[in-house]
């Protein structure tokens, strides 16, 4: 177990989640990695991780987010810690935190989460859209498991200096790397690692690290987030697709949604936050009668009316099951390197009801900000590398296919 100081944010009497960041650490043994256990939520489908926090020690579950920018959790909810430490307004980590302003007064008796003359930090709470929340930047410590609850927060690990992984890294002297391996099923682990660049995996000791396919990490110029100041640019991790393939064939579509635009619109990106993958209108529209196409030479039907959050549907009928899910058409997300994101199997496709399975992706609507969002179910059971130090990033095929999954990393 290796324990670290780091910065985070306590939310304010606004909602049961509040917002944490990480600080300093203590004289110890460099690790060579650390590692976070991931569990799928059943209800939200979002993947949540149990670390270790405060003085003393107490477990916090927080909610998995690649486009969070900190660590927060609910300061409301008993937060008790000799060890934790108010972020004074005006200090250097308030300018690194992007402080939105200072918490002059506040109205109680002092407390985490309630002291006065400390830097104030607007966040969203991804779970209740379109309404931002203010907390208080803090520092305490947190405890994560070396290699070699209570109510949810959020743990941010976007491309900023007070994400998990930037601090970490900071204070560590770990490699700025982390990777995922999000679970599909909701009774077995995943895991998150930080600061390592090889991965083995059981039964049969394959070692991912050589196994993976590289594309660059690009930098939307302007920022996504709800709240951000003039000429701040995406923490978010995007990627550049050039193309999308359904069964073989090109999808046609307006390649200017592909790329950022002058505005930030278009491109592709990937969130933790997202249960499926959504395309723009005009890309949804292309990919749905492309996919019913080539799903009627398998001779599998399309079903009306749509199901739900799905709108292209499909008899099962004539669906083989194998090892890797139902054997249907695969989409190819395919990168200007030309290296290829496949989408096959269990990833591309959802039961919705007895004999009827859906393409499981969405439609984000005309005017979406990003024109592809890769959302969780096309993570899972694949090992994701986020080389934030190399600006690129690193994904697997399906794990499934090799006879493994996320809970068989050998750490």
């Amino acid at each position: 177990m290796s324990a670290f100081h780091f910065l985070f944010l306590c939310l304010l009497f606004l909602t049961p989640i509040s917002n944490a960041s990480t600080t300093a650490t203590a004289r110890q043994p460099r690790p060579n990695a650390l590692v976070i256990p991931v569990k799928k939520d059943a209800k939200t489908l979002q993947y949540v991780a149990t670390i270790k926090m405060r003085t003393p020690l107490a477990p916090v579950n927080v909610f998995v987010d690649l486009s969070g920018p900190f660590l927060w959790v609910d300061c409301e909810d008993g937060y008790v810690s000799s060890s934790y430490r108010p972020t004074p307004c005006g200090s250097p980590k308030c300018e690194v935190a992007k402080s939105s302003g200072c918490i002059v007064e506040c109205h109680s008796a002092p407390r985490p989460g309630c002291t006065n003359n400390t830097c104030d930090v607007v966040l969203d709470n991804p779970f209740i859209k379109d309404f931002l929340y203010g907390g208080g930047l803090a520092e305490d410590v947190i405890a994560l498991q070396s290699s070699g609850g209570r109510k949810p927060g959020m743990l941010g690990l976007a491309r900023t200096p007070v994400s998990l992984p930037s601090q970490l890294a900071s204070k560590s002297g770990l490699p700025h790397i982390f990777s995922l391996c999000l679970p599909s099923s909701t009774t077995s682990n995943g895991v998150m690692i930080f600061g390592n660049k090889h991965y083995v995996s059981l039964p049969d000791k394959i070692d991912y690290s050589k196994l993976l396919t590289y594309t660059p990490l690009i930098i939307n110029p302007v920022s996504t987030a709800p709240s951000f100041r003039v000429g701040d640019s995406s923490y978010e991790y995007f990627i550049q697709v050039k193309s999308i393939n359904v069964h073989g064939k090109r999808l046609p579509i307006n390649r200017k949604l592909l790329s950022i635009n002058k505005d930030g619109f278009g491109g592709t990106k990937i969130s933790t936050r997202t249960p499926y993958t959504s395309l723009h209108t005009s890309i949804y529209e292309a990919l749905a009668e492309a996919y019913s196409n080539a799903a009627a030479s398998m001779n599998i039907s399309r079903v009306e009316p749509p199901l739900g959050d799905f709108p292209a549907c499909f008899s099962s009928k004539n669906i083989e099951h194998t090892a890797t899910g139902p054997r249907v058409p695969a989409v190819d997300l395919v990168f200007e390197d030309n290296n290829v994101w496949r989408i096959s199997g269990s990833d591309l496709m959802v039961q919705a009801e007895d004999g009827v399975m859906c393409l499981a992706f969405g439609d984000e609507g005309e005017n979406a900000r990003t024109s592809i969002v890769i959302g969780g179910r096309q993570l899972e059971e694949k090992l994701v590398v986020f080389d934030v130090a190399s600006s690129k990033l690193g994904f697997s095929n399906s794990l499934v296919g090799g006879g493994t999954n996320c809970a068989n990393f050998n750490l």
